[in-house]
């Protein structure tokens, strides 16, 4: 009997094209789908939450698969899987689920953080963004504010994609200090493909006052993307965590 599992990961994106499989390019999902397939001895293809950009970075990830041979109770999974995956993917768990339960459609939410650097540090240069410039932080949170306002953030979305809606709703919006880091919060029901990046690199035009906070308004209600700021870079972005129903929970 088939069974579905859901397997949470995290993995630092540097060294990836992003998540899903592409030609003649390495992806997380090449890497994992690979490796479930050796351990579990039959062709494993797994589904993930969504997609990340390449370059961008997951903390909590979600994916989901299918086995047809029921996973030994002796086997630890999440061992086996972290001694055979490379160092900048982990496994944190595995367990199994409805089989209605999807990765991506069952997601409630998402939450990403993008993190920017205020001094240079040689150590944090794959996972932020180093911006040295001064920032009106209280604008850029003011302009974050108004997020709240709207629902369709095709100005956000990169461009020719292939979803029905560009209608999200945003549940959380915020920047923060953190320890040296600029760190902005924001989580939706759904994000737009580079929408978080293009907000923040919108959002940063604000803080270095080249626009206004009514000129970040009318370039989301004129749904143009070529109005808005260029994303910022892929570095600075984490998926820090999933909304699922609870019955999704181990």
């Amino acid at each position: 009997m088939i069974q579905r599992y859901f397997l949470q990961l995290s993995y630092k994106g540097t060294n990836y094209h992003g998540w899903q499989i592409q030609p003649n390019a390495i992806s997380v999902q090449e890497v994992m789908e690979d490796a479930l397939s050796k351990i579990l001895r039959e062709k494993i293809a797994v589904v993930g939450a969504g997609r990340t950009d390449t370059g961008v970075h997951a903390s909590y990830f979600i994916l989901h698969f299918e086995a047809e041979n029921k996973i030994p109770e002796n086997l630890d999974l999440v061992y086996k899987l972290n001694s055979f995956l490379p160092s900048d993917i982990s496994v944190q768990k595995v367990w199994p689920v409805n089989q209605e339960l999807h990765a991506r459609f069952s997601a409630t939410s998402r939450t990403y953080h993008y993190f920017i650097s205020r001094q240079k540090n040689p150590f944090t240069t794959e996972i932020s963004y180093t911006y040295l410039k001064p920032l009106d932080i209280d604008k850029m949170n003011e302009a974050a504010q108004l997020l709240f306002n709207y629902e369709d953030f095709t100005s956000f979305s990169r461009l020719h994609t292939d979803v029905k809606t560009n209608n999200c709703k945003i549940m959380q919006a915020e920047w923060r200090f953190e320890e040296n880091q600029l760190v902005f919060v924001i989580k939706a029901d759904r994000f737009l493909r580079n929408m978080v990046r293009a907000i923040v690199g919108t959002l940063l035009e604000v803080g270095k006052g080249k626009l206004s906070i009514n000129e970040f308004c009318q370039i989301i209600e004129n749904k143009d993307r070529g109005l808005a700021g260029a994303s910022a870079p892929a570095q600075g972005l984490f998926l820090v965590d999933i909304g699922y129903p609870e019955e999704s929970d181990q």
